[in-house]
């Protein structure tokens, strides 16, 4: 059922228009007495599903019981995080998602079905698993809220992965980034359609129908002055909401270029990214547009860690980011990375696979443990002063001396691909 479906490239929602797409569409389900909101975490600031939340709780009131913000390995959201993003919202309604633990699992994706999606290459089940809450909960509505922007585990964010993914468990949480990992992130970022994808269908349509859930689903992009701005807004219980959602934010967050690009400039917000687990948007989102022997420069003034949970920061810590070869043979031969999939997909994601540079310029990390996981490094103020972020414009640059740059402000928002390295 789909509830509300508009957007364009050109399109501006107003707060008003906002508001009043989702009452009108709410008002469409009738009355609840029991309401769970998913919004997604401060580390999907931009979404404007802060806003959204809002809206909601406004709508429904005290029938909003619940707001359980969709964490999958992050951590939880400090209070000050709650204020900026959902304001209004009182923090007691707030839950915090606890990954190895709160956990139901709804059913069992069979192996054969791995099999097939991932090309033969993998032969595990996979398991649907949701935080508790959804099932024990006995709301009779769950509002999950998100931006759909082109994603490298899944290829296209949000919708069912904000469920599954967002409130999921370890094992299921692993296993989809490492058949994403696997088959390769180059063939799945901006796909709708990707093996992920398909066994998050799978559970959807096979074991977590009785679950009473409406998406509302954002795109957001820059507008000329370069404010953030919902392009589309899309609500509904099935597929289709995703899929014109899926359409308009490749028209909105994709940059195809003409030419590769030879240096990348990248800036982390240091109020969104402290770890690379996070900042490494940089890498899977440029990737496509570096050319060969190429240089990634990451400006990262927040950054204070690599994994956001102890465990993954020591492996990271202990494997690097070297080639999915390395990598493979790792998961093959150790235990421990066997055992957290979810962390050996992201070593693979990071990694250039030698084809071109990253550098590192973290606030908070020393020189030697940049370069301890295969990272060059570099100063983050002097980088700060030589590459300003205030004093770049989004796209190419020519500097003073001539070299010519492309600036970034905001890896999570985009995906950018050098036109002939794009694979359809």
């Amino acid at each position: 059922m789909l509830l509300y479906a508009q957007g364009s490239e050109k399109n501006v929602f107003t707060i008003d228009g906002i508001k009043e797409s989702i009452y009108s569409s709410l008002e469409k389900l009738g009355n609840k007495k029991k309401v769970l909101a998913i919004p997604p975490d401060y580390t999907r600031y931009h979404s404007q599903a802060g806003l959204i939340t809002t809206l909601i709780y406004e709508y429904y009131k005290n029938s909003l019981t619940d707001v359980l913000p969709a964490l999958g390995t992050h951590t939880a959201m400090t209070e000050l995080n709650i204020s900026d993003m959902f304001k209004n919202v009182p923090h007691n309604l707030f839950r915090i998602h606890n990954w190895r633990n709160d956990l139901v699992t709804l059913g069992e994706v069979p192996s054969s079905f791995i099999n097939e999606v991932s090309e033969g290459k993998l032969n595990f089940s996979w398991p649907a698993q949701v935080n508790k809450l959804l099932v024990e909960g006995n709301h009779d509505l769950i509002i999950s809220v998100g931006q759909v922007v082109p994603h490298e585990v899944v290829g296209m964010a949000n919708f069912n992965k904000n469920i599954f993914i967002g409130t999921g468990g370890k094992e299921g949480i692993n296993k989809s980034h490492f058949l994403g990992a696997v088959y390769g992130m180059e063939r799945m970022m901006g796909r709708a359609d990707t093996p992920v994808r398909k066994v998050l269908n799978y559970a959807s349509d096979n074991f977590a129908r009785q679950l009473p859930i409406i998406y509302i689903l954002t795109v957001v992009g820059k507008d000329e002055n370069g404010k953030l701005v919902i392009r589309g807004l899309f609500i509904g219980d099935d597929y289709q909401a995703f899929l014109q959602a899926a359409e308009l934010s490749l028209k909105v967050n994709f940059e195809m270029l003409d030419k590769p690009i030879k240096k990348v400039i990248v800036y982390l917000d240091p109020s969104e990214f402290k770890s690379t687990w996070l900042g490494n948007k940089s890498v899977y989102r440029t990737r496509m547009a570096i050319d060969d022997g190429g240089e990634l420069i990451v400006l990262g003034p927040g950054i204070k860690e690599f994994g956001e949970d102890k465990t993954i920061d020591s492996l990271i810590r202990k494997y690097g980011y070297v080639t999915t070869p390395e990598i493979l043979n790792f998961v093959q031969n150790n235990e421990d990375l066997k055992n957290n999939l979810s962390a050996a997909a992201h070593l693979i994601h990071g990694s250039s696979e030698n084809r071109f540079t990253i550098t590192y310029c973290p606030g908070h990390l020393t020189q030697e443990e940049i370069k301890s996981v295969n990272y060059n490094y570099a100063d983050v103020n002097e980088m700060l002063n030589k590459y300003n972020p205030e004093k770049l414009n989004e796209g190419f640059n020519i500097l003073p001396g001539g070299e010519e740059i492309f600036f970034i402000s905001n890896p999570a928002l985009g995906l950018w691909a050098y036109k002939n390295r794009f694979k359809q």
